[in-house]
């Protein structure tokens, strides 16, 4: 008999996280700016759902920190807000999975607006930003964005047998 050699494709996980902040740093328009999905907290709430074990809230850290030396934002800034997100997500996981779509994504639009809301509040304490409501578009955006990046990322894992 020969043994089969099955393979861990868990180098996708962190290829689609660098997707993530390079798509969270692509130029857009001016105006398009407001509206830019919440990329890397997407992929956060995904593999955290489908991958508890592996990628938690010390990723979330590492991303955050990578967000923060790409942003130019204080540092620590970022991996705070994505450590909170995975802490909510995480806790909210065994009723998340059990949610039909689009309570999924009423749910994440929460998560995403208290995330933002955070992240308004920290902006506001450095001084770095003027308080407005209109930070909670991302959140929508990524919320709508959900259903997409739920299935295809599923089919990804599901073609390469990510464990």
């Amino acid at each position: 008999m020969v043994a089969t050699r099955r393979r861990n494709h868990g180098w996708l996980v962190w290829f689609t996280f660098v997707i993530g902040l390079l798509l969270s740093v692509a130029p857009m328009p001016q105006f398009m700016e407001i509206l830019r999905p919440l990329w890397v907290a997407l992929l956060l709430a995904f593999w955290c759902l489908q991958l508890p074990d592996k990628v938690g809230m010390v990723t979330a850290f590492a991303l955050g920190l990578a967000e923060d030396v790409l942003y130019g934002t204080l540092l620590g800034h970022n991996a705070l807000i994505l450590t909170l997100t995975v802490f909510l997500v995480l806790s909210l996981a065994p009723r998340l999975r059990l949610f039909h779509m689009w309570q999924q994504c009423l749910t994440l639009f929460v998560v995403l607006g208290v995330m933002q809301l955070a992240q308004l509040w920290l902006s506001a304490l450095t001084g770095n930003r003027q308080p407005t409501l209109a930070l909670l578009l991302p959140a929508v955006v990524s919320a709508l964005l959900w259903p997409w990046i739920s299935y295809g990322l599923r089919g990804l894992r599901r073609r390469y047998n990510i464990n």
